[in-house]
């Protein structure tokens, strides 16, 4: 019954789209489908069988007229607001901790350097058993996250038990104003003079956290800079202009927006003189990497600034703009697609009444700074394609249980000042086996499905028989560790490096291992290969 509540309310207000040649019909429509809607609505309050929740009912309804037009195009009801703010800004009032809930239990699983958690003596890798008196158990990271969130100044007390001390511990947290940083970490990558920078985000501040990094990196002697944009999201459109500024030099186009709303159609450009625009650039990307990380990788692409590797980017090429409605709700709508400066706009799918989200649209060429062929569909192609390798099954099954987290608390509590080395393995083998950890791998599983399907038909034992030949060996466990062991390892030393050094431990623990930046080292050891790769010869 409720799916026919909500096919009624669907149907009613997604006829408030309907687009017509004329203003006035169009504002005729709009009104008449609204009046529609209403008393729809009236009398479903008032005769349908059961109580209804007219706010979850309107909600249904605007989300779904919402999906019709794009995924991007979103509904901020009231209590969602802060949440929308701190993912634009940054910023929120709390206690700089991160929480995962594993087996129903909260830890924290990285604290936010230099603010309230770290320096009141919380450490990685500890388990919240009460937060201001309220215990966790059960409970989800929005539930906690509301709990520890207040006013700045104000007190939240933090029960935890941490690996190898025997007593219950008890924080009193002075809550304060958290900004998280969009560059979490950069440095020179060891027994190199090539620089990273890590971008996680575009809030605000990007470009000033992006500029204050390379002026860093080159007074510490780099002589080339890796910009790390995977699984960057984006973020503000302006700090995607501030952030190419860094590497393009000042009245450069960087992206121009075109939208129904002309007035709203914008090109903008560099402001301000480059903060390095000579310096050998390589920027990471993957399928991850979307929205403003896309301009600022396509600006580096067109200008022939630098040079891209890893995987082709995700393709969202669509500019949402925040917009207030009443009651302190707001609706987030797609207005414009943007252009990067060769042209192309690199948007994937094509949404509204002529498309169909699952038909791409047909490529075309253009043209980089420099004379290079580009294409405009599905993302940005990186000029050195670099495959990140798929983790195996047994590996993401250790991380979703949380074997790895805890892991890494136990190792870290015997041996705290040890690095987890590949000849350390077996402790971590010995270390699930005496927490019962059986791996049943999904090629096994599928046996086991087929067998019983053939028993269910009843057929013959022989092809009982056959079908359990193809099952792996029972002590699958041991050899699919074996397999896994290096991407294994690597994740462990990252929970290591997160417990000793928060963010930056966990970035540097594995940078060394890193294919992609490996291929930009070896690249800048080659600068004819680098200018090769930027000319159309």
């Amino acid at each position: 019954m409720k799916s026919s509540i909500r096919n009624i309310l669907i149907g009613a207000l997604a006829m408030v789209i309907v687009a017509f040649a004329s203003p006035s019909d169009r504002y005729f429509s709009i009104a008449k489908n609204l009046d529609i809607f209403a008393s729809l609505f009236r009398e479903v309050n008032s005769y349908y069988v059961d109580d209804t929740d007219p706010e979850q009912l309107t909600k249904i309804a605007i989300e779904a007229m919402l999906e019709s037009l794009d995924p991007y195009t979103n509904y901020i009801p009231e209590e969602d607001a802060e949440a929308f703010m701190t993912s634009t800004t940054g910023e929120y009032a709390g206690i700089g901790a991160q929480i995962s809930i594993i087996e129903n239990e909260a830890y924290i699983s990285m604290l936010y350097k230099g603010f309230a958690a770290e320096k009141a003596g919380l450490h990685v890798g500890d388990k919240i058993v009460k937060a201001n008196g309220s215990e966790t158990i059960n409970k989800s990271v929005s539930e906690i996250s509301t709990i520890l969130k207040g006013r700045a100044r104000s007190k939240a007390n933090i029960q935890i038990i941490r690996p190898g001390v025997k007593d219950t511990l008890s924080f009193d947290v002075v809550r304060e104003k958290i900004t998280v940083n969009n560059v979490p970490y950069y440095g020179l990558i060891g027994g190199t003079k090539i620089g990273y920078i890590l971008l996680d985000d575009f809030t605000t501040d990007a470009g000033k956290e992006v500029g204050s990094a390379v002026k860093s990196l080159k007074s510490d002697g780099a002589k080339a800079v890796i910009l790390d944009l995977r699984n960057n999201l984006g973020g503000l459109l302006s700090e995607a202009v501030n952030v190419s500024n860094v590497f393009i030099p000042k009245n450069r186009v960087v992206v121009s927006t075109r939208g129904r709303v002309e007035e709203w159609n914008r090109t903008y450009k560099t402001l301000d003189g480059a903060t390095e625009d000579q310096i050998p650039l390589a920027v990471l990307v993957n399928g991850e990497s979307a929205s403003a990380a896309e301009i600022v990788a396509g600006v580096i692409q067109d200008y022939d600034r630098g040079v891209l590797i890893g995987t082709q980017t995700f393709g969202k090429g669509l500019v949402q703009t925040s917009r207030p409605l009443t009651y302190n709700n707001r609706v987030k709508i797609t207005t414009a697609r943007y252009y990067i400066p060769s042209g192309r706009c690199i948007q994937e799918l094509e949404y509204g009444d002529h498309a169909d989200d699952t038909v791409t649209r047909e490529a075309k060429i253009f043209k980089t700074k420099a004379g290079r062929e580009v294409y405009d569909k599905g993302g940005l192609m990186p000029d050195i394609l670099v495959e990140e390798p798929n983790a195996k099954s047994i590996t993401v099954e250790l991380f979703v249980e949380g074997l790895l987290f805890k892991y890494a608390n136990y190792f870290h509590s015997q041996y705290p000042n040890t690095t987890f080395e590949v000849s350390q393995f077996s402790n971590f083998k010995s270390w699930l086996n005496n927490n019962n950890f059986k791996y049943h791998s999904p090629f096994n599983q599928s046996i086991d499905s087929l067998y019983e399907m053939a028993k269910k038909e009843k057929q013959d034992q022989r092809v009982l028989d056959n079908i359990l030949k193809l099952k792996k060996p029972l002590n699958e466990t041991d050899a699919e560790l074996e397999r896994a062991k290096s991407e294994i390892v690597r994740l462990i030393r990252q929970e290591l490096g997160a417990r000793k050094e928060l963010q930056a431990g966990e970035i540097k623990s594995t940078l060394n291992e890193d294919e992609a930046i490996l291929i930009a080292l070896k690249m800048f050891q080659n600068q004819n290969y680098y200018k090769k790769l930027l000319s159309s010869n």
